[in-house]
């Protein structure tokens, strides 16, 4: 078990504890003292093999598997190399070596240094908006899965093409040939498919955050895992929310929503028969049978009152036809003209393409003037991606719910 997990059973036991005290309850005092003891014996363990690990040579990463490179990488820790970056004295042998690879895979050096995504797996949800934005599995292979291991679009399963290096041109089949049945000695009519393409354009996204000198110079796993979680909320939650609406505009990607081949599906009587028209239409356009709803907090706070004429609630799923859902903060909640519409997807998400050409690229600037006076330093993240909609006919938006 890693030392940060120990350290947070630490403190659980320690609030039980305290709790313990105040209700002047001695036999479960006591009972958490003796888990106490035992911790901290597995603790100390814990602390000497990290301990052993950081003086031990690096590994070469050049393992025989994809397992042994991805389990290297997620053993990149974020803050020696922005410490290192800022001039500070700390062992970063390892994360140096990883900076090859992690070239290799952007396919250009970083004009700072390279993340390995991988380090973002496991996270712990920090904010307030992150809603039920868990992945059930990781992909290391993906930038996206692995960059937003709490981005809903990919739980769903948005298509990820990583390491891009131009504008990406995928044609498509917009029609196909009509076959029809003729008589005998009588022609067959000519009919031709019909095709267009879609472009993937790179866009830059990122956050400049002020770090003080003593959180890197912090050797607790704690301060390791927040600088993780600052990372994936400033660049997985935007990437996320401009995956289901981004503008198009200026330098903003263009979302799902706004997809002008995405067809819009009217609101009619209640989400039970909304839901249900936008299956039929999917169903009427032969998208595959890998579907799956998007829909924000308050369409699953409408649905959790619904009540059958007994006064019993109706289970959710009910609602959705027994379909995957996921619900989000990250969709909108203000769409119409008057700005009260909530955001309801529903498609087959591995036509969704999500184009990513860089691992995220980190640049520490120890010596930006207002930072500097403080003994601060300056940290800018940026990642490059794109959207597109691989067939816009397998998706459905509803259009005109309020909550």
């Amino acid at each position: 078990m890693k030392t940060a997990d120990l350290m947070e059973q630490r403190g659980a036991i320690v609030d039980r504890m305290s709790a313990a005290h105040t209700a002047d309850d001695n036999s479960a005092f006591e009972a958490a003292e003796t888990e106490l003891r035992y911790l901290d014996a597995k603790l100390d363990r814990a602390k000497k093999i990290d301990a052993a690990d950081r003086a031990a040579p690096g590994t070469p990463l050049n393992g025989t598997t994809d397992e042994h490179l991805s389990n290297e990488l997620r053993s990149f820790s974020l803050v020696k190399m922005m410490a290192h970056a800022a001039g500070l004295n700390v062992d970063a042998g390892r994360e140096l070596e990883m900076q090859s690879e992690l070239a290799k895979r952007a396919g250009k050096p970083a004009q700072g240094f390279y993340v390995p995504t991988e380090i973002f797996e496991t996270r712990v949800q920090t904010t307030a908006n992150a809603g039920t934005l868990t992945p059930t599995s990781f992909r290391p292979d993906l930038f996206t899965s692995a960059l937003t291991a709490s981005a809903v679009v990919t739980t769903l399963g948005a298509t990820t093409l990583s390491g891009l290096t131009g504008d990406v041109v995928i044609p498509r089949e917009t029609d196909s040939p009509a076959v029809g049945w003729v008589a005998e000695n009588v022609a067959l009519a000519y009919d031709d498919a019909a095709f267009d393409s879609l472009t993937l354009e790179p866009h830059h996204v990122g956050v400049i955050s002020e770090i003080s000198r003593q959180m890197l110079q912090q050797s607790s796993p704690a301060i390791e895992q927040l600088l993780r979680n600052m990372q994936a909320r400033n660049i997985a939650l935007e990437i996320d929310r401009a995956a289901i609406n981004g503008s198009g505009t200026g330098a903003e990607p263009r979302g799902l929503l706004n997809d002008p081949g995405v067809l819009a599906v009217p609101f009619a009587t209640d989400l039970f028969i909304t839901t249900a028209d936008m299956i039929a239409a999917a169903d009427l356009a032969n998208v595959s049978p890998n579907r799956g709803f998007l829909a924000t907090n308050g369409i699953k706070g409408t649905a959790l009152k619904l009540r059958d004429t007994t006064n019993r609630p109706i289970p959710y799923s009910e609602t959705f036809h027994g379909e995957p859902v996921q619900f989000t903060n990250q969709a909108p909640s203000n769409l119409g003209t008057e700005d009260d519409e909530h955001a309801l997807i529903y498609g087959d998400w591995s036509d969704f393409l999500i184009g990513l050409w860089s691992q995220i690229d980190v640049l520490v600037n120890p010596f930006a003037e207002t930072a500097y006076s403080k003994g601060n330093i300056l940290v800018r993240s940026m990642a490059t991606v794109d959207f597109g909609v691989r067939r816009p006919a397998s998706f459905r938006k509803a259009s005109g719910i309020t909550v």
